[in-house]
């Protein structure tokens, strides 16, 4: 009799969640036909001078050709590219000096970093570059990240004055802009399962929270595009030199100190790495436990993302109801619509439609690491375990040692 009753309650506890689930796929849906709309709407033709920095370490797959993009601007201001390394004996310098030779009418940069001011790598490279800085305006992005010839003139655009605007805006100022990316996958399956979780679930999400908050409050690392004035009100890059999820922490100061963060109609491309099955659990942990201490109650609601795995579950829970199978192909449309939408035409990932097939294995290996991003703080990063503590990344402790 329990084991009946308890049948009936996991049967319409997982009915629920399947049809909460799918009105996520819904609303993500709408926001992803806003975002299409709103990119439409037209810029000023504001082109001030800006600083593009790079933080270098070691030689990315495909890093000099991304390299190249930056070059190849179609912009109408000035602008630098300044590379930042800890070391000149890194790898990465030898790419630096192949783009030089190659560009030689480009203002390009390297600079030595050889301090460290935080746990965090790369924010410690930023900060000892900025004083190297020309510009009032600085973009920051991964060395792996390509863009378009527009890239520059559609991201800075955006920090138009309010009365060289087209359309009157919200009277906070631009404190940053961000932007959307795809994944490039090279080969494995761990790397086409990264891509594709940043097409189908990250990139959604984003876009859902553009809408539930009235816009976003927080970067995203493939562009963050910052004033010094803004960057001086939360203490520049050294306040978040100890912060995992620096992008995030930099646009949620930087919204907290009365600025708007804006997203750019451009649309990047970061190289996936060749993750192995490892690797892939490792990136998809570290960026799910940095969410859940950064947002918890956010993390709890990506319970309702989970649309498809529970409507499979509650298929099993019901013995395959008539019901049940209904939930379960209306749910699997709306995930395959949400993932066509806004991986194809928002993002125009050429990846999404062929690997599809792997969509369903994705969700279910996705839930099980949302369970175990519950687990612990630890996550992996750079080959080194650290404990993630609001937002601080400390070295884990040796538990073998006294």
């Amino acid at each position: 009799m329990q084991s009946h009753a308890l049948a009936v309650g996991v049967e319409g506890l997982t009915t629920v969640l399947t049809v909460a689930g799918m009105g996520y796929f819904v609303a993500a849906l709408a926001a992803a036909r806003l975002f299409i709309s709103s990119r439409r709407q037209p810029l000023g033709s504001y082109a001030p001078g800006v600083s593009i920095l790079k933080s270098l370490k070691g030689l990315d797959p495909g890093m000099l050709d991304a390299f190249r993009s930056h070059c190849r601007q179609e912009y109408a201001g000035e602008y630098e590219l300044l590379f930042g390394v800890g070391s000149l004996e890194d790898p990465a310098v030898a790419a630096v000096r192949e783009l030089e030779a190659e560009f030689p009418e480009r203002v390009i940069r390297l600079i030595e970093c050889p301090e460290r001011l935080g746990s965090n790598g790369k924010v410690s490279t930023l900060a000892q570059m900025v004083p190297h800085a020309r510009h009032e305006f600085l973009l920051v992005n991964d060395s792996d990240i390509t863009v378009s010839a527009h890239y520059l003139t559609r991201v800075m655009g955006h920090f138009a004055p309010e009365e060289a605007r087209p359309f009157h805006q919200a009277p906070k100022p631009v404190g940053l802009v961000t932007a959307l990316y795809r994944g490039r996958a090279h080969g494995t399956l761990g790397s086409r399962l990264e891509a594709l979780t940043i097409a189908t679930d990250f990139m959604p999400s984003v876009l859902m929270a553009r809408i539930l908050e009235g816009g976003l409050r927080y970067g995203l690392g493939s562009t963050l595009a910052v004033s010094r004035e803004a960057l001086g009100k939360i203490g520049g890059f050294p306040a978040i030199a100890d912060q995992l999820a620096d992008d995030y922490e930099l646009g949620e100061r930087i919204y907290k100190a009365g600025y708007r963060i804006a997203l750019s109609s451009d649309v990047v491309e970061t190289s996936v790495p060749a993750y192995d099955w490892r690797g892939f659990c490792d990136h998809q942990l570290r960026w799910l436990r940095t969410v859940r201490d950064a947002r918890p109650g956010g993390y709890a609601g990506l319970i309702f993302t989970q649309g498809l795995t529970l409507a499979l579950l509650n298929v099993v829970a019901s013995g395959a109801s008539p019901v049940s199978l209904w939930l379960l192909a209306l749910c699997f449309f709306l995930r395959l619509s949400l993932a066509m939408t806004v991986g194809a035409e928002v993002l125009g990932d050429h990846q999404v439609l062929p690997s599809l097939w792997l969509l369903p294995v994705r969700d279910v290996i996705a839930t099980g690491l949302w369970i175990g991003g519950f687990a612990s703080n630890t996550v992996v990063w750079r080959g080194e375990r650290f404990e993630v503590r609001k937002g601080r990344l400390i070295p884990a402790i040796d538990q073998r040692r006294g």
